[in-house]
């Protein structure tokens, strides 16, 4: 169900942005990310990866070149999400979902996922995490330059993924 995971490492962004997925045909996985306690969840928190994101991208440019708006487009990645002190974990097939993210002239950025989507709020975002949900339906939030990521609005379902692997 998740087709877009938003990582960072430590308070930047990683923007290829809010998403894991990489354009193109032909990938290599990527390798397991685990989150310390307190950062994605109350717990340690380890995301494993398929290879079947299958998303197309879409980048708009202005009259200087330069990306002011991206769309992202299709079935995403298979994530399973794993408590490591009770190795408990959820699995979540990769469904469809529309990213269409604006990049504003301060380098901030406004985001509109619908479809399946994952969102992980830090505590240093807005509401402050940790917390790992599950969108389906739509989400908005934007993120500063900074890398924080302020959630917006949310519509449809969600499912807190930290809640469904506690012990």
């Amino acid at each position: 169900m998740a087709t877009s995971v938003r990582r960072r490492l430590g308070a930047a962004a990683i923007l290829a942005a809010a998403a894991l997925a990489v354009a193109g045909p032909a990938y290599a996985i990527p390798a397991p990310l685990v989150l310390p306690a307190g950062l994605a969840c109350d717990f340690e928190l380890r995301l494993d990866f398929s290879a079947e994101d299958q998303r197309d991208v879409k980048e708009f440019t202005d009259a200087n070149g330069e990306t002011v708006r991206v769309i992202k487009a299709g079935r995403g990645q298979a994530i399973t999400f794993t408590n490591v002190e009770t190795d408990v974990s959820v699995s979540l097939k990769g469904n469809g979902a529309v990213e269409k993210t604006t990049i504003n002239a301060d380098g901030t950025r406004a985001v509109q996922s619908t479809g399946h989507n994952v969102l992980i709020l830090f505590p240093s975002d807005v509401p402050a995490g940790p917390s790992t949900t599950l969108y389906v339906g739509r989400v908005t939030y934007t993120i500063g330059t900074d890398g924080v990521f302020t959630l917006t609005s949310s519509s449809g379902q969600t499912t807190d993924i930290c809640a469904a692997l506690a012990p």
